[in-house]
């Protein structure tokens, strides 16, 4: 070959390529004048591009990282849409574009508005969402055919709009999904990102030829109103809590009282201080939560009978006080409550909380006993089934 054939074969002979000058462009249609390509011509696919040629808006070849000479050979796809049964020898022209397969970072997302789930322990809350992904093109042609179009040059911010939609969607409906309690999600960010991942990514393959990255929730919040009722039921809680505390301690301290007065002083004194510590636990639950005032928490009746106690004692100079009324302690479910007043008992077995079976004891009992079978107390029960007794009283 002499040198004007070689120096005429490097002036026909095209290199077709693409430097990437920026990390936001993810498709760059090649521009050349009159958008023809000689017989021969080279293309350069570097790594981190894909190449697709596409005929009169019909996709042809796909080319992924390599050196190539452009014959009829490696063109198949376009040979067959151009008719060349024989090869090419003439200029042909065709669109050449260069797909960015790299990562893109930076695509943040969050719930515009707040958005609905069903709580297992709270019921229906609003929350709030966001994180961040990043993407890479997988499918370079289904990325041209249902995302670039004919734009010449495809940029970051011309697909965060259309992706940033589309992941909020996907992401408020697999949060909605998964049932979680909203404290569990809370607290397993990292796993509720993978699980936002993978249903998200199947999206954006099958749609866009995309692939998700490094996805991520970075926060998970409740609206003003949801706060509001998961505060309140956090509250009584904690309430009931010391309530119940407060409650089981001043019944011990009561029964080591009693324990250590026999006889009607040492009742008197155990009635005291079982009152006072019953009463003010009422008093901290603010009306009782619920208790039964038979139970003796806010009763007047063993508020009044435990005052009463307290002022004879701290009277020195004054007459005895007269005996008190009868106290019964009753077992319930193998449980002691009391002591209550004949006068209490006989309300309680009108509302049908305790039957003639059921066993009570006293100061100077010797043992727990069905209450038909004692004489202060035959007269208002009727034949019943026993309960089951508690321990051996105290003392």
């Amino acid at each position: 070959m002499g040198v004007w054939d070689a120096i005429k074969k490097e002036i026909f002979i095209d290199i077709i390529e693409w430097i990437e000058n920026d990390d936001s462009t993810l498709a760059y249609r090649y521009d050349r004048k009159g958008n023809d390509i000689r017989n021969g011509a080279a293309l350069t696919v570097r790594e981190g591009q894909t190449v697709v040629f596409v005929n009169e808006g019909q996709l042809a070849d796909v080319f992924k990282p390599g050196m190539y000479e452009l014959t009829t050979e490696n063109l198949p796809v376009l040979s067959r849409l151009k008719g060349w049964k024989y090869g090419f020898k003439s200029p042909f022209k065709a669109e050449v574009y260069f797909i960015s397969s790299r990562i893109v970072t930076g695509f943040h997302w969050g719930t515009p508005a707040p958005f609905m789930i069903r709580d297992p322990e709270f019921g229906i809350l609003k929350l709030r969402a966001r994180g961040h992904f990043s993407i890479h093109v997988i499918d370079a042609a289904k990325f041209i055919r249902n995302v670039v179009g004919t734009d010449g040059e495809f940029t970051k911010d011309e697909i965060q709009d259309r992706l940033r939609k589309k992941f909020i969607t996907e992401a408020q409906s697999a949060i909605a999904e998964l049932g979680k309690p909203f404290y569990e999600m809370a607290a397993q960010l990292d796993d509720l990102s993978f699980s936002i991942k993978d249903r998200i990514n199947l999206v954006f393959i099958d749609q866009y030829g995309l692939s998700l990255d490094d996805t991520s929730v970075q926060s998970i919040e409740l609206d003003e109103s949801s706060m509001a009722k998961v505060e309140k039921r956090d509250e009584l809680l904690f309430t009931d809590s010391r309530i119940g505390n407060y409650e089981r301690q001043a019944r011990a301290d009561a029964m080591k009282i009693l324990a250590g007065n026999p006889g009607a002083g040492g009742l008197a004194a155990g009635g005291m201080g079982l009152g006072m510590g019953l009463a003010a636990a009422g008093q901290y639950a603010g009306g009782g939560y619920g208790m039964n005032p038979a139970m003796g928490i806010g009763n007047p009746a063993m508020m009044g009978m435990a005052a009463g106690a307290g002022a004879a004692m701290g009277q020195a100079a004054a007459p005895p006080p007269p005996p008190l009324p009868a106290a019964f302690y009753i077992a319930v479910n193998g449980a002691q409550q009391g002591p209550f007043s004949v006068q209490q008992l006989s309300a309680m077995a009108a509302q049908g909380q305790i039957n003639s079976g059921t066993l009570v004891w006293k100061q100077g009992m010797a043992a727990w006993t069905a209450a038909s079978a004692v004489q202060d107390l035959s007269v208002i029960f009727q034949t019943g089934a026993s309960d089951v007794p508690p321990p051996p009283p105290v003392g």
